[in-house]
């Protein structure tokens, strides 16, 4: 049955992404990526990354009406990300999206990327009070659901996120860009125990998190090892992440009173993050929610998917609407 089309643009970093849903449902997904190109200098240059969304934008879009099997025309409204992110790369896929919908008399959206990857575990069911875990390569957030649109800080990063930790520990090790899930593949078969990095923070009293001095262990160890296995580097360093993750958002949820645990981002595709989560939660009689591997990165259905629940409410975005490359969550 044919309910609100909606069309999501997501251009706040280095992913050109288009998406088509029909209602809540994901009818199509396009992501082009640009890792390839960042991988030369080991970081995204912001200058690149939006010559290339301009580029690769058009055919993103019209491989994704093709895939959802509709014209241009049969679009209800136009969502994309304002923020936060690279101010030249949010700014064509928002200008885009605005365009398409003031050409043809549609609503628009703008949409916060935070809260895209905040309420992407939820697709398929209803969002519900919880704690959700961002966790991603520039944001390491917990944040108290309440409902769509109801978000309260519980805590956040005071330096590094753990997915910027992840990548800087890869590039130390002189893995490939970038370096989390390559750190995540070799953890595997890695000892967890072999080397005793710090967790930061962990008896704090609050719900932040910090990984740069964790990322600075490894940096400081490695001239001392005559000779190592990357794998139990890298097992070593993920656990000291996952620890304090878990350890932090449980205790959140329990503060709370909720009963869900969402966990989103980049990050959350991590398998060692998974497991300790699922036997965590198992234990403490929680639900844990994951976004699926598709919505976990950078992805325009997780931004159309926040548009049509906050669509379906009556929420609309005035055209003068502009991006904010610093735009809070709550």
């Amino acid at each position: 049955m044919r309910e609100q089309i909606t069309l999501a643009i997501e251009t706040s970093c280095d992913e050109t992404a288009v998406a088509v849903l029909n209602g809540r449902e994901i009818v199509a997904s396009e992501v082009a990526s640009q890792i390839d190109l960042h991988a030369i200098t080991g970081g995204v240059v912001p200058e690149v990354a939006s010559r290339n969304h301009l580029r690769a934008l058009r055919p993103v879009l019209e491989r994704a009406l093709a895939q959802a099997h509709i014209t241009i025309r049969e679009v209800d409204a136009y969502a994309a990300t304002r923020g936060p992110g690279l101010a030249t790369s949010l700014m064509i896929g928002c200008s885009v999206a605005k365009g398409l919908a003031l050409a043809s008399g549609r609503p628009f959206i703008g949409i916060n990327h935070l809260e895209g990857h905040l309420l992407s575990p939820f697709y398929g069911n209803f969002v519900k009070p919880s704690v959700g875990l961002i966790v991603s390569g520039g944001h390491t957030l917990l944040i108290n659901v309440d409902g769509v649109g109801r978000y309260r800080s519980v805590g956040g990063t005071v330096d590094d996120a753990a997915g910027e930790a992840f990548d800087k520990v890869g590039k130390l090790l002189g893995l490939p860009y970038p370096g989390g899930p390559h750190v995540n593949r070799l953890a595997a078969t890695g000892d967890p125990t072999k080397y005793e990095f710090p967790r930061s923070m962990m008896e704090s009293g609050d719900y932040n998190f910090s990984f740069s001095g964790l990322k600075t262990s490894v940096r400081y160890l490695l001239p001392k090892l005559q000779e190592y296995r990357l794998e139990d580097i890298c097992a070593s360093f993920q656990e000291a992440v996952v620890d304090v993750l878990v350890s932090k958002t449980v205790k959140a949820v329990a503060e709370t009173g909720h009963s869900t645990v969402a966990v989103s981002g980049g990050v959350s595709c991590n398998t060692r993050l998974r497991e300790r989560f699922e036997a965590e939660c198992a234990v403490l009689g929680l639900e844990v929610l994951f976004a699926e591997p598709r919505l976990c990165t950078d992805n325009a259905a997780m931004i159309g998917f926040a548009a049509a629940l906050k669509l379906a409410r009556g929420e609309r975005s005035p055209m003068t609407t502009d991006i904010d490359p610093n735009l809070r969550l709550v």
